[in-house]
């Protein structure tokens, strides 16, 4: 069953200019009850700003956002409100996401009282706290001991879906793990989905049932999580899987990474037909002036000419 079904979704924002970036440029995808999904690509490629506009911490500008087939794209506040308790969010910085003057129990408890929900503790103790932290301030935490924080909050309203916006990327190595097995073990408990937005392709790969790329504001391709892995068809997508360090030094040190030149474009300032092909190893006169839509490719979504 469809839980969240998002249909062309675009954000632009104005500059001091009048020059419009187009941060998120037609973006769809969904997710079903009790899925992950995936969303990667390099910082500045839209995908924290396509999380938020589904939470409605930025305003679309264009396309739609069902919530368990209600549409939220431009709801007023007060069905906001109703629809809030079932969509929820962990941010990346758990520091500067918890209200530092408010303990872990007004933290907690806040979404709770309004939905006259009980059980404070026992969320604390869920994420893996003791529930005498509940007197403490966010700043007497470890930085895993906030994230901590940050997940018990969102699940305080008991949601369907969490959007994890890199929620282990400001967390030390041996941190993330436990956060991401977390994640794992309450959405296998509460039947939550998630929509988990990443840097980190190896985690990505540990946590998501399907994966979406996106580059410069796009989806460039989006499938099974192992057939994008074992098989990726984008050149982009096949760049960055690339990057990912091999536990086997004979393997690290005769594999070959794909190296891509330059830097991605502006989003104020896009290329004429496929948004990658100035980067693109294996880019042709047509993808120069044709942009390519998202077609079915051996099992996944791809918007490549070439593929």
């Amino acid at each position: 069953m469809t839980l969240l079904s998002v249909h062309d979704l675009r954000v632009s924002f104005k500059t001091g200019r009048r020059i419009e970036v187009r941060a998120v440029d037609g973006v769809g995808f969904e997710i079903a009850a009790g899925e992950t999904l995936g969303l990667v690509g390099e910082s500045g490629c839209g995908k924290s700003t396509t999380g938020r506009a589904i939470v409605r911490l930025v305003e679309p500008s264009a396309g739609t956002v069902r919530l368990d087939g209600r549409d939220i794209t431009h709801a007023g506040r007060r069905e906001l409100l109703s629809s809030r308790k079932d969509l929820q969010m962990i941010f990346q910085d758990p520091f500067a996401s918890l209200n530092p003057r408010q303990t872990v129990h007004q933290i907690v408890s806040g979404p709770r009282r309004l939905l006259d929900h009980a059980g404070t503790a026992e969320l604390l103790t869920k994420v893996g706290l003791s529930p005498e932290h509940a007197g403490r301030f966010p700043h007497q935490f470890s930085g895993g001991q906030a994230q901590r924080i940050g997940i018990a909050r969102a699940l305080a309203s008991r949601p369907k879906l969490v959007v994890c916006d890199e929620p282990v990327s400001a967390l030390d190595v041996s941190v993330q793990a436990q956060i991401v097995n977390l994640l794992a073990d309450l959405q296998a408990e509460l039947g939550l989905a998630y929509l988990f937005i990443a840097h980190d392709l190896a985690v990505v790969r540990h946590v998501s049932s399907r994966v979406a790329v996106m580059y410069l504001g796009r989806i460039v391709e989006i499938g099974p999580s192992e057939r994008l892995y074992d098989d990726p068809a984008h050149p982009y997508t096949r760049a960055l899987l690339s990057a990912i360090p091999v536990p086997d030094p004979d393997t690290e040190a005769t594999r070959q990474r794909i190296v891509l030149k330059g830097d991605p474009p502006s989003p104020a300032d896009p290329p004429p037909g496929c948004s990658f092909h100035p980067r693109c190893p294996v880019a042709q006169e047509l993808c120069r002036v044709s942009a390519p839509d998202l077609r079915e490719v051996n099992g996944r979504q791809v918007a490549c000419h070439l593929a």
